[in-house]
């Protein structure tokens, strides 16, 4: 029987307990347990957000035979640009299904799970024709400004304005999304060093909030890039409509979270895992078990949250109930569709946009994988 979601309120795994569990683990797994395999979202990830619960209709095929498309974002005619982790380039993809190439970003180093990561379109696009990406290079991960021009579909020059996030085989974090205060949110990953999350001097295994020059907002709580810290691989952020923030995060082997961010506050990784685990640390909404999760992209459309989920092969409809309260998950597409990587609710309100992650080391690509899918909100 499937372990069934966990709100908040149940208990918090201590690294002590998970010490003894790993011995366990060890006999039926040699994989990485922090890898996107075991525990492992975008743009303004906000999302368009309806009256009341909606209805999922029949997913249709935008763009097939892409590699490994993660980061996603939309224009302001509805279209999309998509950035490919494994070949770095950036697609065009309409929602009539035509797809070009708008161009590739220099210095990607693909390997495990970094590469070409998360996409993000400035809020004031055109007035500000700039497109923000995520990547992974052979020494850190970068977050860099390109701009954009809508009639050729060509990127231009990339202009680095983050640089040093720790970087690693797994545990690169990645998404990337600007908020309702207009800066941008940044997701990074312990890059395989536990001690980055808790060193409020580390950029790695934090959301950090910036400018779009790559500046610290004015106003961050520890006067540099970091907005909240303890996070282990988060890689979903999206906004309700009374500017609550919530994340998806990777788990070790016990237990994945959706978390409610308050700047400034300790999310407990690697000292605890889950709920309960003290004053100074602030629980997750929601716990998951990896194999029913390891939670990636997420959206916020007709008063739910979305969230793609990697193991667990499936979208998670979870109802937010106001305040930054929630109600009972609900799972769609379970094996449908494979690895779900990113899912990003359409400015028109009438449809979620999904991409899978099936060409990654750990998927089981089909004919057409991996792919940009529409599946209408009813």
């Amino acid at each position: 029987m499937d372990h069934l979601p966990t709100r908040g309120g149940s208990r918090r795994t201590s690294t002590n307990t998970l010490a003894l569990l790993s011995t366990v683990l060890l006999v039926t797994s040699c994989s990485d347990g922090g890898a996107e395999n075991m525990s492992d979202g975008e743009g303004d990830a906000t999302g368009s957000q309806g009256v009341g619960p909606l209805d999922l209709g029949e997913p249709r095929d935008l763009a097939t035979d892409l590699d490994v498309p993660w980061g996603l974002d939309f224009l302001p005619d509805g279209s999309a640009l998509v950035a490919q982790r494994d070949s770095a380039v950036v697609a065009h993809v309409t929602p009539d299904g035509d797809v070009t190439e708008a161009g590739t970003i220099d210095g990607v180093a693909h390997g495990g799970e970094g590469g070409l990561l998360g996409l993000a379109i400035d809020p004031e696009y055109p007035d500000e024709p700039y497109v923000y990406v995520y990547f992974t290079t052979s020494s850190d991960n970068r977050v860099a400004r390109l701009s954009y021009d809508e009639e050729s579909g060509n990127l231009g020059e990339s202009e680095v304005i983050l640089d040093g996030v720790p970087a690693a085989n797994t545990h690169n974090g990645g998404r990337i999304a600007f908020g309702p205060d207009d800066h941008l949110y940044v997701a990074t990953g312990d890059a395989q060093d536990t001690d980055n999350s808790q060193d409020t001097d580390s950029l790695g295994g934090k959301i950090l909030r910036m400018t779009t020059a790559g500046d610290p907002a004015p106003d961050n709580p520890f006067d540099n890039h970091v907005h909240s810290y303890g996070h282990r691989n988060v890689q979903g952020l999206a906004w309700d409509d009374e500017d609550n923030l919530y994340a998806t995060e990777f788990g070790q082997d016990t237990l994945d979270e959706v978390n409610l961010i308050e700047p400034g506050d300790n999310y407990g990784w690697p000292i605890v895992e889950g709920p309960g685990g003290g004053d100074e640390f602030t629980d997750p909404l929601l716990t998951w078990e990896p194999a029913e999760a390891s939670p990636s992209g997420a959206a916020i459309a007709g008063e739910s949250l979305w969230v793609a989920s990697l193991r667990g092969a499936r979208l998670w409809e979870i109802p937010l109930t106001g305040g930054g309260e929630i109600g009972e998950p609900e799972a769609h597409f379970v094996d449908e569709f494979g690895r779900l990587r990113t899912v990003s609710a359409h400015p028109d309100g009438d449809a979620l946009w999904l991409t899978t992650s099936n060409l990654d080391a750990w998927g089981a690509p089909s004919d057409g994988d991996d792919r940009v899918m529409n599946v209408p909100l009813e």
